[in-house]
């Protein structure tokens, strides 16, 4: 019996099984979340315009799960793939179909690591109808108060005992049955934000690819498209398909893309690849708070790097409208992380990412050396929450600014590289200078120069270019041991 005094009704009890392969383990938690999706789609489609039925539904997630009974060392180059001690550790699966090729690989590396089988079989952990639902565009979960009687009392919702950060945070989480994490994330914190997801970017999580650019600026989508048509058009390319908002994909250069009637608040577009390591670009407007947003759902599709390719303001009298800052490190003021990662944990220049695009930029360029000097600086990047600081009192801002050796100023790109380092993810930040408030030059219409034009159009070029030169290193280079911490979940 349920707590609510209903018979509780589940699918066919399934006993756990053991894998050393780790395709046919994927294969099983698909056979088993799809068991538990269609138990609570089919009961919910049953009595979704009916009375209360005498009877409360329960599917669970699947999971993952190993038992590590040595202390022998793994290759300690790598950061990922191994546990640091014996143990027993699982975690919970969503959407094993969409994450396939991750679970394959990160199984892959613990059976290899550790010589051992992995568990594979359902969780204890309920699956809410709602997130049961969402891939069917058939059923759709009414509001509280619609129906005749409370959905709780009849299907699980989404808990917030299960939906958070802890894990990545570092707060020393334990399943209930004593389980160390095996990943950065539970099932129901990521069927959150891949619902989240759907509703700011209007396109599927599908679709997203392993390299992320984040753009404040419209003029880049243009740019994004227009590159994209271009690669559809060359046969070599390795792009296989654009997809717009909306979810509307294109595989033939000439497609049209009509507009859409009412754009969401983080327009995102992928330029894809069959094996997902192609580039997404998702304009996320203005301010930290939008940063923090979307960095915060995109994480847990574990992409392999993200970068922000958004204007700055200059700071220095030396810089052009249209110069480049290259981030090397970053001044927090925007206080949107200061409850999950103070502002005195540093957040580290990564040297895979930063090489990467000073590469590109000499090779969009056609500068190198020294000659870079002239169109690029490299220092740090403060990014405030106030977009009119202008306005207030300029004597601690600025002091501020000055003693942190502070090149360039915006409003999203500290948060973009505290998020991935908070959650594992390789960051990097190249702003092009688009006004210089502190020398008279504010961002006003017409004071645009021919320079700055041009440098805004191969701004996105480079950080097209940066995301393929990653592309091409191996992926335990990428994902480097200098964004984890002590004890570390063996997933990525």
């Amino acid at each position: 019996m349920s707590n609510t005094g209903l018979k509780l009704e589940t699918p066919p009890l399934r006993e756990s099984e053991f894998f050393s392969d780790a395709v046919a383990a994927v294969q099983r938690l698909e056979e088993l979340y799809a068991e538990a999706t269609e138990f609570l789609i089919e009961r919910f489609s049953q009595v979704a315009e009916g009375t209360k039925p005498a009877s409360k539904f329960r599917a669970y997630y699947p999971e993952i799960r190993i038992t590590v009974r040595s202390y022998a060392s793994q290759d300690s180059r790598l950061s990922f793939g191994h546990v640091s001690k014996p143990g027993v550790y699982s975690t919970t699966v969503t959407r094993p179909d969409l994450f396939r090729n991750y679970l394959t690989f990160q199984l892959q590396q613990l059976i290899e690591n550790h010589g051992v089988k992995v568990e594979i079989g359902p969780s204890q952990t309920p699956l809410p109808v709602h997130f049961a639902v969402a891939n069917d565009d058939s059923v759709t979960v009414p509001q509280e108060g619609v129906m005749d009687y409370p959905l709780r009392d009849v299907f699980d919702v989404p808990d917030l005992a299960t939906t958070h950060d802890n894990i990545v945070n570092g707060y020393a989480f334990q399943y209930e049955d004593g389980s160390e994490p095996l990943a950065p994330f539970t099932a129901q914190r990521i069927d959150y934000s891949l619902a989240r997801l759907s509703h700011y970017t209007a396109t599927d999580a599908g679709h997203f690819q392993n390299h992320v650019l984040f753009t404040n600026y419209q003029f880049y989508v243009s740019e994004f498209e227009a590159y994209a048509r271009a690669q559809l058009a060359d046969p070599n390319s390795g792009y296989t398909s654009f997809v717009s908002t909306g979810n509307v994909e294109i595989t033939d250069p000439d497609t049209p893309i009509e507009a859409v009637s009412k754009m969401p608040q983080m327009p995102t577009y992928h330029l894809k690849r069959a094996d997902g390591s192609g580039v997404t670009l998702v304009n996320i407007g203005v301010g930290p708070s939008n940063a923090k947003t979307a960095t915060d759902h995109i994480a847990v599709l574990r992409p392999h790097a993200w970068i922000m390719v958004g204007h700055c303001a200059g700071l220095r009298n030396s810089q052009r409208l249209g110069d480049f800052v290259l981030a090397h490190a970053y001044l927090r003021e925007d206080h949107v992380l200061d409850a999950d990662l103070p502002v005195w944990v540093p957040i580290p220049a990564l040297a895979e990412i930063q090489t990467s695009l000073e590469n590109a930029v000499a090779q969009v360029t056609q500068l190198e050396g020294y000659d870079l000097k002239r169109i690029m600086r490299t220092g740090t990047v403060a990014t405030i929450d106030n977009r009119n600081w202008e306005l207030r009192d300029q004597s601690g801002p600025v002091q501020r600014l000055s003693q942190s050796r502070a090149v360039g100023l915006d409003m999203e790109s500290a948060t973009i590289a505290a998020n991935g380092f908070r959650f594992r993810v390789p960051y990097g930040t190249l702003l092009c200078v688009s006004d210089k408030p502190l020398h008279g030059e504010l961002k006003l219409p017409g004071m645009a120069s021919e320079f700055y034009k041009s440098q805004v159009s191969r701004h996105l070029l480079i950080g097209i270019r940066a995301m393929e030169i990653l592309r091409d290193m191996p992926i335990e280079r990428i994902h480097s041991r200098k964004l984890r911490s002590f004890e570390e979940t063996a997933f990525l």
